[in-house]
């Protein structure tokens, strides 16, 4: 069956918005204010593990970090991960107080490759005077270091 030029196409109200002289293409698009950037440096191989090591020295004694808040105060921003794998690699005589992060839940993460590092960061902590409930967290509203 042939169509009749009087026949219009099915455009089901969509042709107007494509067409370059509609109203919808004229229309203005909202002004939203710009997000302000973070401050990341770019930080490769020794300078970031300096840069995180830095801001773990910062935390004082009977306080703790989040990965993530350690990252971010790097100035490294979500690169929480970052940071677990430099304190995981730190020389066990160093100076940086590593027990002092944990993980956003507040609690010490677990893992077989830390080969017993959970059990004495959560030692480590109770020493400092920081307690854990029956679900092995800590109260991060209380005991997290704000700089």
């Amino acid at each position: 069956m042939k169509r009749s030029a009087k026949w219009p196409r099915a455009s089901f109200g969509l042709s107007s918005r494509f067409v370059e002289g509609s109203a919808a293409a004229r229309r203005k698009q909202p002004a939203f204010q710009a997000r302000k950037p973070l401050a990341v440096i770019t930080l490769r191989g020794d300078a970031a593990a300096e840069a995180i090591c830095a801001v773990v020295r910062r935390i004082p004694t009977g306080w703790v970090a989040t990965y993530g808040q350690v990252a971010t105060m790097a100035g490294m921003p979500r690169r929480a991960r970052f940071v677990g794998r430099v304190l995981q690699h730190l020389d066990s005589t160093t100076n940086v107080p590593w027990h002092r992060v944990v993980n956003a839940k507040g609690e010490v993460s677990f893992s077989l490759s830390r080969n017993g590092g959970d059990v004495l960061q959560r030692r480590l902590l109770e020493k400092e005077g920081i307690e854990f409930d029956d679900r092995n967290r800590l109260d991060l509203e209380r005991t997290r270091w704000r700089d």
